[in-house]
């Protein structure tokens, strides 16, 4: 099969030079519908959702590896944002309810916006057709957690269902179960290539400077609305949270995950430490989720959750998690 690569430049699309910063094709209606309609003719439905894939894959791995570089600590000295960032195509992130693939998520776009252009383009369609959408939700998502990534949509507000939804799975878990439309993607598209593509395209681009934390804190994650900030004992951690409430940009956080991965919590200072975190994530305004808590620190960790309502979570399920509360924070506002 001829990749979508070769069918997006026998098309006359650039992607390296134009589509990395051109967002119309996710964001405005009448140019997604237009653009859905233009492939299919060209190229026919299956193709066309292969190319829409990957355009939609390049800028999501694009956007969330920019905000790794320029957004995330550096695990030397902290970056923060410049401004509060969120993906360009709205979604809603949970763990897999009975997830037994490795990391699986599940999700949504509430928007609907790909599902509402193509009905305006084409009208009702057969089969899920948010592609742009599954390819972003695809890249950012590799971008952010590491491993190759695969949205599929599983129910399409363009063919009547009542929301879009998606599956997310590691490309080797789709493959092992032998899903049809994830083994056509990764047959079309080269997400190896689009990897080292995007890698050319960040490396042309100044990185933003590092103000307003000092070299030693913590290094801090920090994805709009999601903090992660490792347990590093009380002062370093709470050093940290105060510099990010001091920063402008970062006042929009809603929910901090504090990582405890390699730490052992005891009953005396360490308890006391993480209270005095949870205390501080709540003077935030912030809702405070554990991750990556030993089975040493479990007794813990489980006294501190009636007095916090806090929630503990390996760090994947975490951020899935937070980005939910986060979404549902927002939509309640």
């Amino acid at each position: 099969m001829v990749d979508s690569r070769a069918r997006l430049e026998a098309l006359g699309i650039d992607l390296e030079g134009s589509l990395l910063d051109e967002p119309r094709f996710l964001t405005e209606a009448g140019f997604v519908g237009a653009l859905h309609a233009e492939l299919r003719g060209e190229i026919g439905t299956d193709a066309a959702a292969a190319v829409l894939f990957q355009l939609g894959f390049a800028r999501g791995l694009f956007d969330a590896s920019r905000v790794v570089r320029d957004g995330l600590g550096s695990g030397i000295a902290p970056v923060p944002c410049a401004a509060p960032i969120a993906a360009l195509v709205a979604m809603r992130l949970t763990p897999a309810r009975n997830g037994t693939l490795g990391l699986e998520l599940e999700g949504s776009w509430p928007e609907r916006r790909e599902a509402q252009a193509v009905i305006a383009a084409l009208g009702p369609a057969g089969s899920p057709s948010c592609h742009a959408s599954a390819g972003y939700t695809s890249g950012w998502l590799s971008g952010v957690l590491g491993p190759d990534l695969l949205a599929l949509e599983t129910h399409c507000a363009a063919r009547g269902d009542d929301a879009c939804r998606f599956q997310v799975l590691e490309a080797e878990a789709w493959q092992e179960a032998g899903e049809a439309r994830a083994a056509a993607l990764l047959e079309a598209v080269p997400l190896a290539g689009l990897r080292e593509l995007v890698a050319r395209q960040l490396a042309s681009l100044p990185e933003r400077e590092n103000e307003g934390f000092e070299a030693g804190s913590p290094a801090i994650h920090l994805w709009g609305p999601v903090m992660v900030v490792p347990f590093a004992g009380a002062d370093e951690s709470l050093r940290a949270l105060e510099l990010i409430g001091r920063d402008r940009a970062a006042r929009g956080v809603r929910v901090v995950i504090v990582d405890c991965s390699g730490a052992i919590i005891d009953e005396g200072f360490g308890a006391l430490a993480l209270e005095r975190i949870l205390e501080a994530v709540a003077a935030l305004g912030a809702e405070p989720i554990l991750a990556g808590v030993s089975p040493l620190s479990m007794a813990v960790v489980n006294e501190l959750e009636r007095s916090h309502a806090v929630l503990h979570k390996d760090l994947p399920e975490a951020i899935a998690t937070a980005f939910q509360i986060a979404e549902a924070q927002r939509g309640s506002l």
